[in-house]
């Protein structure tokens, strides 16, 4: 398993929104874009995508309202995000 630092550092809210919401709003297209092309070349819907979407916007929701709160109270927000990465065994 490999183990890469994708975010690091405190962040003003405004900061926070622009990069948080732009990963998961690119998450929420990538899955659109995967059912899309499932639906255009097999016609078929790709359930993991369908699946993953209304998870991906309820995080989104949270995130929304953790930077509310924090830019309400004029707090800064310590950000750290960790991807790991391990190889399949098939």
């Amino acid at each position: 398993t490999e183990k890469l630092t994708l975010m690091e550092g405190v962040f003003t809210c405004d900061d926070a929104q622009e990069i948080l919401s732009n990963m998961f709003h690119s998450k929420i297209n990538y899955h659109k874009l995967k059912n899309w092309s499932s639906n255009e070349r097999f016609g078929t819907d790709d359930e993991i995508a369908l699946h993953r979407i209304p998870l991906l916007k309820l995080e989104l929701q949270k995130l929304q309202a953790i930077l509310s709160e924090a830019k309400s109270s004029n707090k800064k927000l310590i950000v750290s995000s960790e991807i790991s990465i391990t190889v399949a065994e098939e």
